[in-house]
């Protein structure tokens, strides 16, 4: 299975406005665009996301990899995001979430999305949990 093209394609469906091939369905999943923290170059990730108030919340589950994904290292080293939703696209920062705001998130994230509590029983990091917000600049 070669991922990044896997990747291309949905990106590509996504953008045109087309239908993914199951399981994946537009109004679960966001395009996020960081700057590749050696390259400097833009790099664009579909992923899963969950709306809570305000914020888009993305998980850097990696399906409970021993480490983070690329994209997530990408954005801590650089915050400023583009996020591409299924009915906007807009210039974010991304944060990830701390203290009593993580681990009340991660609850309720486990709970309505059980798989994510298989990916941290597989890996003994934190699984981080990034908060998605509007840039006002």
């Amino acid at each position: 299975m070669d991922v990044k093209e896997i990747n291309r394609q949905v990106i590509a469906k996504y953008r045109a406005g087309a239908e993914l091939d199951p399981p994946l369905h537009r109004e679960r999943i966001v395009l996020l665009t960081t700057t590749g923290v050696r390259s400097g170059l833009r790099r664009t990730t579909p992923m899963m996301f969950h709306r809570d108030g305000e914020r888009v919340l993305v998980i850097a589950s990696n399906v409970g990899a021993p480490h983070h994904p690329d994209w997530y290292r990408n954005l801590v080293a650089d915050p400023r995001v583009t996020v591409e939703l299924p009915d906007e696209t807009y210039e974010g920062t991304a944060v990830p979430l701390t203290g009593d705001d993580r681990a009340r998130t991660w609850e309720m994230l486990k709970e309505t999305y059980p798989f994510f509590a298989e990916h941290e029983a597989k890996t003994e990091r934190e699984i981080p949990v990034v908060a998605l917000t509007r840039r006002t600049d």
